[in-house]
């Protein structure tokens, strides 16, 4: 499983990335603001999806992701969405992704200042710990409203952390709740501070409402394979304890589901604290966004009703967008490929309901109006056929299309 997954991650860098001058592909764009709260010039990672039609400049917004650590994580998390949205039949919606570059970890994503330093960690890098408040405080007052500023984003966040950003995800579930439409929570560092994030934890998820929000934890193997993880709360070493301290997070989580909170959670028992963000984001994607794919089966594929399919496809986006908070259409390749499917099959009205349906959201496309056109030639109306592909190709000249058009008018 985790070697065709990193197949996927391996296609998706090819195919997703932009092309750049000097054969360069490009996977986003850097980006700076000046933080008067953080006092420093700050640096991130943009990256937008595609834009492949005159549509998708006038229409499109997109729900933003916000990641942590961006050196190391924003490659694969961008490549694992835009895999995962960019298809008939997509995962989750294409999405703004926001990888932020952090100038110290250890203060900008811990809660608390630690006294008491891990065994493995040297006291200069630590001392300055506890700046997590401020650095949430920059996310919403700073950078979140430039984003909206320059990038057009919809309302949906989504907030992806591993590790201390793990922590970090916690801590603004559990103290800024509503920053976010949902939370991805990978290994998160949980026994920082004698667990003090841990603990506040317990509390808020025991009395708290978490409404309309939700969060995915992924945890790796992190301890001596001689280890049974039915034992690891028995274990009082440190090396244990990170294990030892996300367990009680998950029995935290599932214990208190009178709170509301959306909640998944999943050990990767032969994943490491390093391999296991992939493997946890592609899982948690699929958790966060279980309502957006459209199943359309075989049979209502086929069957020749002709408002049948229209109609589902409006219901199932009309849910859709009443849980991302914003309208949310279906895809150009959707309606595409379901009215041509129809048109094959001499379902002629199923197939011209689909292409208005598809010309009405997307009238300023060459696709939609040759597929309408497409129609028209089918019942062999011929004067409503030109005009749709002469309407089509004033969009985008196509030479396909253009053979078509000289095809019918005897040229």
């Amino acid at each position: 499983m985790k070697h065709f997954l990193f197949f996927i991650l391996f296609v998706a860098l090819i195919f997703t990335c932009k092309a750049q001058p000097g054969n360069q592909l490009v996977l986003g764009e850097k980006d700076s603001i000046q933080s008067e709260i953080l006092g420093t010039k700050r640096f991130f990672y943009v990256h937008m999806p595609t834009i492949n039609s005159p549509a998708d400049v006038t229409k499109k917004r997109y729900p933003v992701a916000y990641l942590f650590d961006a050196d190391a994580q924003f490659a694969s998390t961008v490549s694992m969405i835009q895999f995962l949205s960019t298809h008939y039949n997509s995962v989750c919606p294409e999405m703004i992704v926001v990888g932020i570059f952090q100038e110290n970890r250890r203060k900008e994503l811990t809660p608390t200042h630690a006294e008491v330093i891990p065994p493995y960690w040297d006291s200069v890098s630590t001392k300055s710990s506890g700046g997590g408040e401020q650095f949430i405080s920059f996310i919403e007052k700073e950078l979140m409203p430039y984003i909206d500023s320059h990038y057009p984003t919809q309302p949906y966040k989504m907030l992806i952390g591993h590790s201390l950003g793990g922590l970090t995800v916690m801590q603004t579930l559990v103290h800024h709740t509503n920053l976010f439409n949902s939370y991805i929570c990978i290994d998160p560092s949980m026994w920082w501070d004698d667990q003090t994030l841990l603990k506040e934890a317990k509390e808020a998820l025991e009395k708290r409402r978490f409404t309309g929000t939700s969060l995915y934890l992924g945890f790796a193997n992190t301890v001596d394979d001689d280890i049974k993880i039915n034992k690891i709360q028995a274990d009082t070493t440190f090396d244990t304890k990170h294990m030892r301290s996300i367990l009680k997070l998950q029995g935290y989580l599932e214990k208190n589901k009178q709170n509301g909170l959306t909640y998944k959670g999943n050990y990767y028992t032969n994943d490491s604290h390093m391999s296991v963000p992939f493997i946890t984001e592609y899982d948690a994607l699929h958790f966060l966004f279980n309502f957006y794919p459209i199943k359309v089966s075989v049979k209502e594929e086929t069957n020749p009703d002709p408002t049948y399919l229209v109609n589902k496809i409006k219901r199932h986006y009309s849910y859709v967008s009443k849980q991302m908070g914003y309208t949310v259409y279906p895809s150009e390749e959707l309606l595409n490929w379901n009215g041509h499917n129809a048109l094959n099959k001499k379902h002629y009205e199923k197939a011209k309901g689909l292409f208005a349906y598809y010309l009405d959201i997307y009238p300023k496309t060459a696709d939609a109006n040759e597929c309408m056109g497409d129609y028209y030639q089918a019942i062999n109306d011929t004067k409503n056929a030109i005009a749709y592909f002469e309407k089509s190709l004033t969009i985008k000249e196509n030479a396909a299309i253009r053979k078509k058009l000289q095809k019918i008018q005897g040229k």
